[in-house]
């Protein structure tokens, strides 16, 4: 875990020194419809949860049509609240529409003796610009850890979520 936070951060610090064509920086917020999904080797139960998501961004131009896009999010989701790290390839589909994909790390803050606190996994969506300064978006993240320590074989919790709310750029 130690490894891959310091793999981001360089990687964040690493591309930020870049020349890059433009750095920008902003806030978001909005909804988030997680699910976490709990499989043993007898059964499998989904439970669903709407909670809300707020944090800071840096869009890192690296070309006209490409930016690194680094996030710290707070999300809150009844009690599985997390701090969210998404690390974001964006890719600029027209003027006003971009695809974005990358890793996403987690920090689960409020977990129990059986639970793992680091999460991690695959998320992917679009935004698009209302204006300059304004944009609506639409991501889904794919939950890739297994949070249960020292899991039994075949039995997993996966945390996932789709996030869609509002942002500025500043």
């Amino acid at each position: 875990m130690k490894k891959l936070l310091l793999c981001a951060a360089m990687a964040v610090f690493g591309l930020s020194t870049m020349n890059a064509q433009e750095t920008k920086f902003g806030v978001k917020a909005g909804a988030d419809f997680a699910s976490n999904r709990v499989k043993t080797n007898m059964f499998t139960i989904t439970a669903s949860e709407t909670g809300f998501y707020v944090g800071g961004f840096a869009e890192i131009g690296i070309s006209d049509t490409f930016a690194f896009q680094p996030e710290v999010l707070y999300v809150s989701v009844d009690d599985l609240n997390q701090i969210s790290i998404p690390l974001m390839a964006k890719f600029g589909v027209s003027e006003k529409l971009d695809v974005l994909a990358g890793p996403a790390l987690g920090i689960l803050l409020d977990t129990e003796d059986e639970q793992k606190s680091f999460n991690y996994g695959i998320e992917a969506g679009a935004a698009y610009d209302i204006n300059e300064e304004l944009f609506v978006e639409a991501r889904y993240n794919i939950g890739l850890a297994n949070l249960i320590k020292d899991a039994p074989s075949g039995s997993s919790s996966k945390l996932s979520g789709l996030f869609v709310g509002l942002g500025y750029r500043f």
